[in-house]
């Protein structure tokens, strides 16, 4: 067999590929970003103010003119008041189980939930993958899920 030499040309058109920073929604590979970030910009719940799930019945989109940064990612709101909230109790309105749906995580796996599917249990927010997960989320598989999220967490922000 031939051998293969790595040029300084070779060489040097690796260094792009290799100076490319992740977006901060980046997971490690096969890890769905958490929060419903948005891979490209960070932003969480895809732009979805956190705080409107609990005034109406369809969270209301945010706006660039209103963020706050938490938990490395950006949260859009869609008032001032709205963003004063998050920002004294970010826990209170972000989802649990960092956004994932609770079947995945109920079965040891981070599952990318949508934004668009979410439900209130016991005044903590839940997304999950499509309405039909939802409509048989209960107690015993949010409680599974939630005995289940520190050690998916943990791995999750140790990449593996």
């Amino acid at each position: 067999m031939g051998k293969i030499w790595l040029t300084r040309r070779g060489l040097l058109s690796l260094v792009p590929a290799l100076a490319v920073r992740p977006a901060r929604a980046e997971t490690p590979l096969g890890v769905p970003a958490l929060y419903g970030a948005d891979p490209l910009n960070g932003i969480a719940l895809r732009g979805f103010d956190p705080v409107s799930y609990r005034l109406g019945p369809e969270p209301v989109p945010g706006s660039g003119a209103h963020e706050f940064t938490w938990s490395g990612l950006v949260w859009r709101f869609s008032g001032a008041a709205n963003r004063g909230a998050f920002a004294r109790d970010p826990e209170a309105y972000a989802p649990r189980l960092g956004g994932c749906d609770p079947e995945g995580v109920a079965a040891g796996r981070l599952v990318e939930a949508s934004p668009l599917v979410a439900a209130l249990h016991d005044g903590r927010l839940y997304l999950f993958r499509d309405p039909e997960r939802r409509a048989q989320a209960g107690p015993p598989l949010l409680d599974a899920a939630e005995a289940r999220w520190p050690g998916l967490r943990r791995d999750a922000l140790i990449g593996g």
